[in-house]
């Protein structure tokens, strides 16, 4: 028997579902009438289908002649510079074999972009980062519009390509589609020793080299980074949303269950295409419970702000309509069950070893925090995503996994979390609205009041910090990094810099209408302010010594000025630019983007 919801829960579903009726409706109509179309080979004239399997090998062509014969598309963001996606080189080959093992065929019906905020970090190809989510959805679109599928795989795993996946594949929401993930690579050196060399290097302690060898240490090998940020977050949610073989986020790639998931993915894609008894088409599978589903697994697991971006957008695919009010409200009711770097000192691995996804989805369920009646690729209800998978004599099987925390460290039930509100809170006040990440920063912190300095780019901060002006209290203010402005880039290489400060004991926070990496940490930092300083907004009148207040309790992010001399003053505006590194390409995107709280795109004024 379902526990009884949370009634914060229910409270906040009922309101999204209302909030998005109208929306919701037009949505589900599109699909309905695709689905009412049946396959798209059906409506293929012989040429249009000789055409689509012309260079397959004959028994795939036999096969494909069938009508009765399922086409599984694969969309994959392979490309073997980054670490996460280079495993995916490996699994066409698996899906297909295992495909034709039951009579399917699969075909690769093409790739899309995929880059590495970590490896664009402070550089102009940062600026590309947000808006590579639309590119991705456009590709996923792009390769599904052949219309010759009757199911689909989408193989990505990283910041901005999980969510590109999830919209394109919405457009094509009739389709039953399954998330293939990578897994995460080995663990390296402790996330503690990186931290500190990291630090030691921004206080110029220590050189490049040292520098540079213990970044190799940390990111070694083939799998997602294994710190908790957005690429680790987006294989939770994945899961939390049931568009995963259940328990397939965590598990590390090139082993021998990685592949056995792997394969059978396209089985359970065969299982559930149209015409069979158990369709189930993606349109189904995410709608406004599994939203909620997947931002109640962020809270409880701490996981990464870039969310509040992404997550709106991907709704916004769907018809569901959310913002940073409904994130604040489950909040608010949802307790902190994970310590995962950087909010705690262990990694994904450690997590996954201590009970995983299995355990966060039991407690939250018989919590009544997440809606246990969702529809899954899995099958049956969102209580599949309590078992792990395992090999039994070589075949793969599921079991039901920890019942209780294995670590009491890294994980915990909701009768004993580590903190009794998940991480993610809204700010509002004068400055506009904007969310903090609470879960990483400690209680002394969470609430200051000093004076702005304000900059128009990271540069400009971290210039003044190798300068020394920066040694004493002080507010951030770091403004036109928003998408209009500059695409929104993350302010990551910020992190070492303000953390350094804050250990001197003195008294720092950043306010921007920029992003921060999914790995930000221990420095109160209100992000994403909204509406952005391109706009016009508050930040654009903000001066040196202006007194601002954070307050993560309350709820509060003002600026201690009268409100008619602020509104007298004359609004900034920026000269940074926008050409070079294909930022050119990019300017319709940043021309059309949407403010942070609509997902920050510049697809959703026509999703909407």
């Amino acid at each position: 028997m379902a526990a009884a919801l949370h009634p914060v829960t229910a409270a906040v579903t009922n309101r999204i579902i209302e909030r998005s009726r109208e929306s919701r409706a037009g949505y589900l109509s599109r699909i309905e009438q695709a689905q009412h179309d049946g396959p798209g080979r059906a409506k293929l004239s012989c040429a249009n289908w000789a055409h689509a399997f012309a260079a397959s090998p004959e028994g795939d062509k036999q096969r494909m002649r069938n009508p009765a014969s399922p086409n599984v598309a694969i969309v994959s963001a392979y490309n073997d510079m980054l670490s996460a996606h280079q495993p995916l080189e490996r699994f066409p080959p698996i899906i297909k074999a295992a495909a034709e093992a039951v009579g399917a065929t699969a075909q690769f019906a093409g790739g899309v972009p995929a880059m590495c905020d970590g490896v664009t970090q402070g550089r102009p190809g940062m600026e590309l980062s947000l808006f590579s989510r639309d590119v991705i959805a456009m590709s996923t679109a792009v390769a599904l519009t052949h219309d010759a599928f009757d199911a689909a795989l989408m193989l990505g795993i990283c910041d901005k390509i999980v969510p590109g996946l999830v919209i394109g594949a919405l457009s094509f929401g009739h389709l039953p589609v399954i998330f293939v993930p990578g897994g995460p690579m080995t663990s390296g050196i402790s996330n503690a020793e990186k931290a500190r060399v990291r630090g030691l290097f921004a206080e110029g302690k220590a050189t490049r080299d040292e520098l540079l060898e213990s970044e190799m240490k940390s990111y070694h090998g083939p799998g997602t980074c294994t710190f908790y940020g957005t690429a680790n977050s987006n294989q939770m949610m994945m899961e939390m949303m049931g568009l995963h073989l259940p328990g397939s986020a965590f598990v590390h790639p090139n082993t021998p269950l990685r592949d056995a998931l792997v394969a059978a993915a396209p089985r359970r894609a065969v299982e559930i295409a149209h015409g069979s008894n158990a369709y189930t088409p993606m349109a189904v599978v995410v709608d406004e419970r599994s939203i909620v589903n997947a931002m109640a697994g962020l809270l409880a697991t701490g996981g990464s702000t870039n969310h509040t971006l992404h997550l709106v957008a991907m709704a916004r695919a769907a018809g569901v309509v959310i913002d940073w009010s409904d994130f604040d409200e489950l909040s608010r009711v949802t307790p902190l069950l994970a310590r995962v770097y950087p909010n705690g000192s262990e990694d994904v691995n450690a997590f996954h070893a201590a009970g995983g996804m299995a355990f966060v989805v039991r407690q939250l369920l018989d919590a009544g925090l997440a809606h246990e009646d969702v529809v899954t690729v899995a099958g049956g209800n969102l209580r599949a995503y309590q078992q792990e998978p395992f090999l039994q004599d070589g075949q793969l099987v599921w079991r039901e996994g920890a019942e209780e925390s294995l670590n009491p460290d890294i994980l915990r039930p909701v009768s004993d979390p580590f903190l009794s509100e998940g991480g993610i809170r809204l700010l509002t006040g004068p400055l506009g609205r904007a969310v903090i990440k609470t879960s990483a920063v400690k209680e002394a912190n969470l609430a200051i009041e000093a004076p702005a300095i304000v900059f128009s780019d990271q540069d400009e901060l971290l210039a003044a910090h190798a300068r020394g002006e920066l040694n004493r209290d002080f507010i951030a203010v770091v403004r036109f990094q928003g998408p209009t402005a500059n695409g929104m880039p993350e302010l990551h290489s910020l992190t070492p810099v303000l953390g350094v400060l804050q250990d001197k004991g003195f008294k720092v926070a950043l306010v921007t209408d920029g992003r921060m990496s999914g790995a930000s940490g221990k420095v109160p930092a209100a992000i994403h302010v909204s509406p952005e300083a391109a706009h016009g907004g508050p930040l654009s009148q903000v001066r040196d010594g202006d007194l601002i207040r954070l307050d993560a309790h309350a709820g509060v992010l003002e600026v201690l000025v009268d409100a008619a001399e602020l509104a007298a003053r004359p609004k900034a505006s920026t000269s940074g630019s926008n050409v070079g590194y294909g930022r050119e390409l990019f300017g319709w995107m940043r021309r059309a983007a949407a403010p942070a709280e609509l997902g920050g795109g510049a697809l959703f004024g026509e999703l909407a």
